[in-house]
């Protein structure tokens, strides 16, 4: 129990966003995927994940870490549409309508709620992502069901402190997750490997210094003079602790650091590219597209459109 109160200490938990919709029309959307975790709640109507549409029931939950491309689907799957990550992000005014009062919270038809958040492990891992966790659903927990009803409210008001309790209940869900992988023995492999963050500091100086330099060059052999290990085997010392191979793990490290310059700058797309280490627009924006499934410029619109 000591490593994974370590892992919980270390985690940074950062809040991002909380929505109350209502669907507006039935949609799978195929291979939708994120950077950060959501945390959705099912309050009336219909929701399944994967090609085999596994059901949400009401007042369950459905945990999706981010970095992982899954198959959602809002409202009955009989009549549903199919549609791609990036039509749905185009048009998703017209397959979703957001509520901003908190008294209609879970008193909808067809709606459900829903918190985004970062989980990171000193402040540079994405702690669900690096534990391999696939898609689950979380069974009747009231406890963890309230306080994303709270998060909802809060996030609606003008309230003095409205951003702090915000930031605690975010953290307190991120808590109640972990607690609910451990009761029900679920990834148990997964938590016990993520311990040796904890137990190798040559590990932690590589994340800091892949953080602290996403715009310059991080190639195996200056990766290895961090470490103080030799080019050839720091790529094998890091997939080995990790379970990633170190160049995969930059560059998604990149591509999420782009995605929070796209929400929440005004730069351009090459100037965000040359900031997270792409000198190359066109290469940046084909890696983009292929990671995230829609371009970098409708990433961008989508952002604007996350009030719907």
């Amino acid at each position: 129990m000591e490593d994974y109160n370590k892992i919980i200490e270390s985690l940074g938990v950062k809040f991002i966003k909380a929505r109350n919709i209502r669907i507006l029309q039935p949609i799978t959307i195929k291979n939708f995927y994120d950077v950060e975790n959501t945390l959705l709640i099912l309050y009336n109507g219909e929701v399944s994940i994967g090609e085999e549409r596994v059901r949400v029931d009401v007042g369950d939950m459905l945990f999706i870490p981010g970095g992982k491309h899954v198959t959602v689907t809002y409202g009955d799957p009989t009549t549903s549409k199919t549609v791609s990550n990036e039509e749905f992000m185009t048009h998703r005014e017209t397959y979703w309508e957001g509520n901003h009062d908190p008294k209609l919270i879970g008193h909808l038809p067809n709606s459900f709620g829903y918190v985004s958040f970062e989980a990171k492990v000193f402040d540079s891992v994405n702690f669900f992502n690096s534990l391999d966790v696939p898609p689950f659903i979380i069974k009747r927990e009231d406890h963890l069901a309230n306080t994303i009803d709270q998060i909802l409210a809060e996030d609606m008001t003008d309230l003095a402190g409205k951003g702090r309790i915000v930031k605690i209940k975010t953290e307190e869900i991120v808590i109640e997750v972990v607690r609910y992988i451990l009761k029900n023995r679920l990834f148990v492999e997964q938590l016990v490997t993520n311990s040796t963050y904890f137990k190798d500091p040559r590990l932690i100086d590589i994340f800091a210094y892949i953080k602290e330099n996403l715009g310059g060059d991080l190639s195996n052999k200056v990766l290895a003079n961090v470490a103080n290990v030799s080019e050839d085997y720091v790529g094998q010392y890091f997939k080995m602790l990790t379970g990633i191979n170190p160049q995969d793990y930059i560059e998604y490290q990149r591509m999420e650091a782009a995605v929070g310059l796209l929400r929440t700058s005004k730069k351009s797309i090459r100037g965000i590219g040359a900031e997270v280490g792409y000198k190359d627009t066109a290469y940046f924006c084909r890696r983009f597209k292929m990671m995230f499934g829609i371009p970098a410029g409708k990433m961008r619109r989508r952002e604007s459109l996350m009030n719907v």
